[in-house]
């Protein structure tokens, strides 16, 4: 039976965040009000609905993470994978290759990405696995020379993402959650490292991009990419 897989990508360190509040491990157990970061992510996905998991983790920690997972849900679906190496976004989605199998649904989210309201409300998860292709969701934001940006065409086509451009074709700034159909691996293994030596989330989505099988959701309410002291200060307010 075809599946949505949720891959959570919890391996990087977050080095802006060490010392903060006294964290010397990874960022994804330090506390937001109250609770590790990567426990108010998997209750934030099993809001939206999501209920089969894959958490990426680095080596360093993966067993202390998964303890601190274990004990929170256990009785939850939950497998784990190591990314053993810094190399990008693409590549830590790779490293779930293992769970993903044919017909499955791929929602993938960045561990430190946090919603006012699901982004997959309006979407019918079933049907994207029968349809194919990729869904990237945006944010329209006032300074979109510092993000990825998405293109749109009036359909909410995606025409193409630019990393960081310095004449922004709009105001989309591209978020930390995707879905993909069942191909994504098979993309993955396309890819050639970037110029900083790593697998680019954006030169994944421009292969669905090219194949016209990219469609953008544009989110609404508050979106908080927590990987500053700063931040994780916002989203405890809004939390609260």
């Amino acid at each position: 039976m075809n599946k949505i897989k949720t891959v959570i990508a919890a391996g990087g360190l977050g080095t802006r965040l060490q010392g903060f509040r006294g964290n010397d491990s990874t960022k994804i157990l330090l506390e937001v009000d109250g609770s590790p970061m990567i426990i108010r992510q998997i209750e934030q996905l099993i809001n939206w609905g999501l209920n089969e998991f894959i958490i990426i983790t680095n080596p360093s920690f993966d067993e202390l993470i998964k303890d601190v997972v274990s004990s929170y849900f256990p009785e939850k679906n939950i497998s784990f994978s190591i990314q053993y190496e810094q190399k990008g976004i693409s590549h830590a989605l790779m490293c779930a290759k293992e769970y993903i199998h044919s017909g499955d649904t791929v929602f993938f989210i960045l561990g430190d990405n946090f919603f006012e309201h699901s982004p997959v409300k309006n979407l019918n998860l079933e049907e994207i696995s029968v349809s194919k292709g990729a869904h990237i969701f945006s944010y329209k934001v006032v300074n979109p020379e510092e993000f990825g940006v998405a293109e749109l065409d009036s359909n909410n086509n995606v025409i193409s993402i630019e990393e960081k451009p310095d004449k922004p074709k709009s105001n989309q700034a591209v978020v930390g959650v995707y879905i993909y159909d069942d191909t994504v691996m098979e993309k993955i293994t396309t890819l050639q490292p970037s110029a900083r030596g790593e697998y680019e989330v954006t030169d994944l989505n421009n292969l669905y991009i090219q194949d016209g099988k990219c469609k953008n959701v544009t989110i609404e309410g508050w979106w908080i990419d927590a990987g500053t002291p700063d931040r994780i200060i916002e989203l405890e307010k809004k939390l609260t």
